[in-house]
C-alpha cells in the first residue's frame, strides 16, 4: 500500500467556500521558504512560536488595529503572495511541532476580509472544520494551500488537533515540524 497515494486519495469536504490546492508550491520554493523563516526572529509569546507581517494580530484582544502596522510584507514572502486569488496585506507564520495544534476557531470577522488562504511547509497534518453537530477533517499536505471564503470562512470552525500524529485512511502517520502561513487582508 502506497501512503502517498493514499494521501492523494483523501476526500476534500465539500463545504462551500473552501478550496484546496495540493503542490501550490515547489519543493525547491518550500526549501527556500523554510530556510528564510528560519533566518528570521520568532515570538514565543503563544505555545507555539510565530511571526507577524504587515501587521501583529493582537491574540488577547483578538483584533488589528491602526497601531499593529509592521511594514509592508517582505519581498521574500511577495512570490507567494502573487499566486494568490487576492491581494493580502497580513502574514503571520506559525510553527508547529508534533503535539502543537490550534484550537478550533473562526479568523476574526470585523478584522479581516473574506478571502483567508493557509500554505503548509515542511510536513502535514489533519485540519478538523466543524459547524454545530457537523464534523468533516481532512489532510493538509506538505506545500499545499487552502483557501476559506464565504460559508467555510464565516460558518464553519478549523482546527489542528494539538497530537503526535495524525490517522490517515486507517494508517497513522507521525507528525514532524510544520509551518504554515496565513495570508490575510485587514478590514480597519
Amino acid at each position: 500500500m502506497n501512503l502517498l497515494f493514499e494521501i492523494e486519495e483523501e476526500s476534500i469536504p465539500d463545504i462551500p467556500g473552501l478550496t484546496y490546492i495540493p503542490d501550490f508550491v515547489t519543493q525547491d520554493e518550500e526549501i527556500a521558504l523554510i530556510t528564510e523563516i528560519d533566518m528570521q526572529p520568532w515570538l514565543t509569546d503563544l505555545k507555539r512560536r510565530v511571526q507577524h507581517y504587515g501587521y501583529k494580530y493582537d491574540y488577547k484582544a483578538r483584533a488589528v488595529t491602526n497601531n499593529a502596522y509592521l511594514g509592508p510584507l517582505p519581498d521574500w514572502i511577495k512570490p507567494i503572495v502573487q499566486k494568490l486569488p487576492f491581494m493580502p496585506d497580513q502574514a503571520i507564520v506559525n510553527e508547529y511541532h508534533p503535539g502543537q495544534g490550534i484550537s478550533a476557531h473562526v479568523d476574526c470577522v470585523p478584522c479581516f476580509d473574506d478571502m483567508i488562504a493557509s500554505l503548509s511547509l515542511g510536513a502535514g497534518a489533519i485540519m478538523q472544520f466543524a459547524k454545530g453537530d457537523k464534523k468533516q477533517e481532512f489532510y493538509l499536505k506538505p506545500r499545499s494551500l487552502i483557501l476559506l471564503s464565504g460559508e467555510a470562512r464565516y460558518k464553519w470552525t478549523h482546527a489542528i488537533p494539538a497530537r503526535k500524529s495524525d490517522v490517515i485512511n486507517g494508517l497513522k502517520m507521525e507528525r514532524d515540524r510544520r509551518i504554515s502561513l496565513t495570508f490575510r487582508t485587514i478590514i480597519i
